[in-house]
């Protein structure tokens, strides 16, 4: 093989391990699934913002979900904000030595409850455990990426 060929299966590879890599975060775009119903609620996409990541509700899914519904629950800056584009999660920074993100916070809009955080990419990336607690009680979602 000539050098530039090396190059290119090099800079090849390291694209694929990258994608790899990126898909063990929850940075992308996810389904968040209803715990009583088992549909989908909303999807929500989380982004890294220098080393912290936030989410957004980009869409609601729910089939009885109205289009302009705000934040009512709400009791802090996001109270009265429309649901779609609405952070829910703010501020969740990766652990060290570990594939988890915590010590930020996720809102339940529907209730206007605030949480701890924490996110686990699970089943190669594919799915995210998402744990929201107060003290000891807490609980957990799976939410599915979209691909």
């Amino acid at each position: 093989m000539s050098r530039g060929h090396l190059s290119i299966t090099a800079a090849a590879l390291m694209l694929v391990g990258g994608a790899a890599w990126a898909q063990m975060t929850p940075v992308g775009t996810w389904r968040s699934i209803d715990d009583s119903t088992g549909e989908p609620k909303a999807q929500v996409v989380i982004a890294d913002a220098g080393g912290v990541l936030n989410g957004r509700i980009e869409k609601t899914l729910k089939k009885d979900a109205d289009p302009k519904a705000v934040c009512e629950k709400c009791t802090d800056d996001r109270k009265d904000k429309p649901m779609v584009g609405l952070e829910i999660i703010r501020g969740a920074k990766k652990a060290d030595g570990k594939d988890v993100w915590e010590g930020g916070r996720i809102l339940d809009p529907e209730k206007g409850s605030d949480y701890t955080l924490r996110l686990t990419p699970i089943e190669g990336g594919k799915k995210l455990e998402v744990r929201g607690s107060i003290g000891p009680f807490g609980r957990t979602q799976t939410w599915v990426r979209v691909q």
